[in-house]
């Protein structure tokens, strides 16, 4: 009865040696995530997306990563939006009007 449990034992310790090899299958290429990951549109962000955003909570509270993606991105679209808002306004002071004078509007139809 004894041989049959070393008999046992030496199989389990063999299939153990053999998995830890990678014989019996190879491990994913990518990455497992384990925490759930927003897919956020390519396009500019709008109120909505932010608003809508929720992040994957890990071990000891959000994912840092995710977060540090997201504020990385949010910060690069204020920066541009900021510099497109004031060329905008220099390009209205330059075409302002004198003091009374009202632009020429295009009559609708024509």
């Amino acid at each position: 009865m004894e041989w049959a449990l070393v008999v046992v034992a030496v199989a389990v310790l063999g299939i153990g040696a053999v998995a830890a090899t990678g014989r019996l299958g190879g491990m994913q290429e990518e990455p497992v995530r384990d925490t759930y990951r927003q897919q956020l549109p390519d396009l500019p962000l709008t109120a909505q997306d932010v608003a809508g955003l929720r992040f994957g909570v890990a071990l000891r509270g959000y994912s840092m990563a995710q977060v540090d993606d997201v504020l990385e991105r949010l910060g690069r679209e204020l920066a541009e939006r900021d510099a497109r808002i004031a060329g905008l306004e220099q390009q209205l002071d330059e075409r302002r009007l004198g003091p009374g004078e009202l632009p020429s509007w295009p009559e609708p139809g024509r």
